[in-house]
């Protein structure tokens, strides 16, 4: 059990919520080209993060910001952020127990 990889988890999941968030906010910005944010593994331990790059522009005059995307990338984040909160609670829970056994 290792509460740093639930704690990158839910950082990466806020970074992507913040993106999502700045891109709907600027749904209807002229030439707006949104942000693309993917969750990544962190070389070989269970540790996620993000890269966070700007989506190809297609030249389109209006906002580019797909809100089919976003909307369920905000839900993903909530979803995600969740269980890594209740795992971190069950992880103290459990811990709390094993110092009571232990004394």
């Amino acid at each position: 059990m290792n509460i740093s990889n639930n704690v990158s988890s839910i950082s990466a999941h806020q970074t992507l919520l913040n993106s999502s968030a700045h891109n709907v906010a600027n749904v209807n910005t002229d030439k707006y080209v949104p942000n693309d944010t993917k969750i990544v593994n962190k070389g070989n331990d269970t540790s996620v993060d993000t890269n966070v790059r700007k989506a190809d522009d297609n030249g389109y005059s209006k906002s580019q910001t797909d809100l089919t995307k976003e909307f369920p990338d905000q839900i993903v984040a909530e979803k995600a952020t969740g269980v890594n909160v209740t795992a971190i609670k069950t992880q103290d829970e459990m811990f709390g127990s094993l110092l009571d056994i232990k004394a």
